[in-house]
């Protein structure tokens, strides 16, 4: 059990300062990799005292309000209890001037979010009744597209770990992604001692503007900040080095990711997008086999295989074969297809962040239907990646649905138009129909079948 008061001395700035700069790279969140490359369409942020969600959360509050996710605060108690032994201000006082301040820094973060005041006694939280406030706010709607946020579950405050425990036992239960956020941990922790929880930690970068709307939502906050009078028992709560732990340009959560929509989707479905059994999907295996520019090729990677009917086709021109799913039900199903092939094999690999550069280069990278799963800086990020593990006379074939993908960024058609403006490669096949694009590109220069073979 951690034990340690507000104003003691604490671990400074300095020494987390050092520990950002030697962290390893590619520990950074990005919200939309919790959603399969969407943002949520709601973030309800948990705070166990008015300043918990400024403090732990505020710019991520404040980034997700201005991208137009709806966002609802729930503050479970009014931290009545902050100075119990104030000779100039009541638990009630107290608990009026708490609840103003939450209000003016959430109105400073995030205007059109939702504030909501549970008045749960400070200090004497049970996860019990966080749980009970946690589901009633999420109802019984669809939970997707949700994100919680709420205190670390071992931040060494009793409700800040309550109100942890609670989250996690419901964001489990449900299959919720949760972020939870340490605030304590730097003022008693150390890197060292606490180095394999810190390897978990991963950082959210802050935008300037949200920084700066974090740094002023935190000023509403008087009564922490700044002494209450010059009496004993009205020192500050929060000190100015414990202040400057929430100066940083990042904030720090620890991640409990939901199940992927594609896994929800494999998992309740055998046949997602019925490949096995409709005809247009079958006819479109075929013009995607037909349209490649070699009999046979010797490594291939495909991306996004689902329940791998195209991926057993792909895995009968080629010596050697990869594919990748978001879906653990959906590499299962395919490695199960793929069972009389012992040179092919399906994978568990979120794209960019798992791409398998120790398995290339690859001289046929398969993009079929999955190009507007990923946001627009994600694209990008793969088809950099791509770029860079193709063999010098590697082929990208891209098939994409172009009727529209309702809840994504992009289309079939923005797919296709982004990958050949970003990728350098030019355009040697394209097949276009009123339902789908089918698209090979190869290095410049594109030598055609025809003048591979001699005839031209």
């Amino acid at each position: 059990m951690v034990s340690f008061t507000h104003d003691g001395e604490g671990t400074p700035e300095a020494h987390w300062r050092l520990w950002e700069q030697e962290r390893r790279p590619g520990d950074d969140l990005q919200v939309e990799s919790l959603f399969d490359g969407r943002l949520p369409t709601r973030f309800l942020l948990l705070a166990a005292h008015p300043d918990d969600e400024t403090l732990g959360a505020g710019a991520l509050l404040a980034r997700l309000t201005r991208d137009g996710v709806r966002c609802d605060v729930v503050v479970l108690t009014d931290g009545e209890a902050s100075h119990p032994s104030s000779p100039t201000h009541s638990p009630g006082r107290l608990a009026e001037l708490r609840r103003r301040e939450v209000a003016d820094a959430v109105q400073l973060l995030a205007p059109a979010a939702r504030l909501s005041f549970e008045g749960l006694p400070d200090g004497r939280l049970r996860p019990e009744d966080v749980a009970a406030v946690l589901l009633r706010e999420l109802g019984d709607g669809d939970d997707t597209l949700t994100l919680v946020a709420a205190p670390w579950r071992r931040d060494g405050h009793a409700d800040h770990d309550a109100v942890g425990r609670a989250a996690a036992d419901v964001c489990g239960g449900r299959d919720i992604a949760l972020l939870e956020y340490p605030i304590w941990l730097w003022h008693w922790g150390t890197a060292e001692d606490q180095a394999a929880d810190l390897d978990a930690l991963s950082l959210h970068r802050l935008a300037a503007e949200d920084q700066e709307r974090k740094a002023a939502a935190l000023a509403t906050h008087v009564s922490q900040t700044v002494p209450l009078s010059d009496a004993a028992g009205d020192e500050v709560l929060l000190a100015p080095a414990v202040l400057e732990h929430f100066s940083r340009n990042f904030e720090s959560f620890f991640v409990t990711a939901g199940s992927s929509t594609f896994e929800r989707l494999h998992r309740d479905t055998a046949d997602p997008w019925e490949v096995a059994e409709r005809f247009y999907e079958q006819r479109k295996r075929a013009l995607t086999l037909a349209v490649l520019p070699r009999r046979r090729f010797r490594r291939t990677l495909e991306v996004g295989c689902s329940v791998g009917a195209l991926t057993r086709e792909l895995a009968a021109v080629s010596d050697s074969l990869l594919a990748l799913d978001t879906s653990e039900t959906a590499v299962r199903r395919t490695n199960e297809a793929l069972i009389t092939n012992p040179a092919a094999t399906a994978r568990l690999a979120t794209v960019p962040r798992d791409w398998p550069h120790e398995d290339g280069p690859f001289d046929l990278v398969v993009l079929s239907e999955t190009g507007y799963f990923l946001s627009s800086d994600q694209l990008d990020d793969v088809v950099r990646r791509i770029t860079g593990s193709l063999d010098e006379d590697g082929v990208l074939l891209l098939c994409h649905w172009r009727h529209p993908i309702e809840g994504w960024e992009l289309d079939g058609d923005a797919v296709h138009d982004r990958v050949r403006r970003t990728s350098g490669l030019v355009t040697l096949a394209l097949h276009t129909e009123e339902d789908f694009l089918l698209e090979v590109l190869v290095p410049a220069p594109a030598a055609s079948v025809a003048r591979r073979e001699g005839l031209l």
